[in-house]
């Protein structure tokens, strides 16, 4: 390929994928994703989990040129974990709710449902720091908790833990592995696939658990209105014309 004239490369940028938006953007791209995926309702398609597991990867091998600092990752890491999060809890305060009920993605409706169920089921503290962990429910929990008025303290000290165990752990079991790994740049590539495919599984049991729940909502109502057997000698529920 000829030199660009302009000392410039036009990158397409695939938003999906985390070595093409590491490559485009470096540290900060890690920093504008999580803000996006945790804060704003629109980045539940993004990737996070792979975004930290790739990144921590590349500070210890370089793939295309791409080679990053893992002081740097980190710290955009945390941020836009953190701040993201915040965000997404002062939206919900100010009208999360009625923006997810304005919603017709299914995707964001299902989560809705699993972050109130979570919160629901394991209190304030366990929810914020598990949502952390599956897609799609740790972007719409922080607004969820905003709209049901978790209080803010509350809010803010368990995010934080999550945020970090979430950000700082995933990133460092990709740079734990490709420091174990003798030129891990080799496998990359297979790596970031096998991580891809790992991340998406919580989706799809989220997905899985949502058709269960539909299907069993289904067939109580079916129970509840098909009529139950008569007892001996009762009269006939049907009536009869004569003619």
């Amino acid at each position: 390929m000829a030199p660009d004239p302009t000392g410039t490369h036009q990158l397409a940028v695939n938003l999906l994928d985390a070595n093409s938006l590491l490559a485009a953007f470096g540290a900060i791209g890690i920093l504008v994703v999580l803000f996006a995926e945790t804060g704003l309702l629109v980045g539940f398609f993004l990737p996070g989990d792979s975004l930290l597991f790739t990144a921590g990867l590349l500070c210890t091998t370089s793939k295309n040129g791409v080679h990053l600092n893992l002081a740097s990752v980190l710290v955009c890491a945390v941020a836009g974990a953190l701040i993201g999060a915040q965000v997404g809890y002062v939206i919900g305060r100010k009208g999360g709710r009625a923006l997810l009920n304005r919603s017709s993605n299914k995707h964001l409706q299902q989560g809705a449902a699993r972050a109130e169920e979570i919160l629901a089921k394991y209190g304030y503290a366990k929810a914020i720091v598990l949502a952390r962990f599956i897609p799609v429910v740790r972007t719409v929990l922080n607004p969820m908790a905003g709209a049901l008025n978790v209080p803010v303290r509350t809010f803010t000290l368990w995010q934080v833990v999550g945020g970090l165990l979430w950000s700082v752990g995933v990133t460092l079991a990709g740079y734990a592995l490709g420091s174990s790994i003798p030129s891990i740049d080799k496998y990359l590539l297979p790596i970031i696939a096998l991580i891809v495919v790992i991340s998406v599984i919580p989706i799809g049991l989220e997905l899985l658990r949502a058709r269960r729940r539909g299907a069993e909502a289904a067939a109580d109502a079916d129970a509840a209105s098909t009529p139950g057997p008569q007892a001996p000698g009762a009269a006939p529920t049907t009536s009869h014309h004569r003619k």
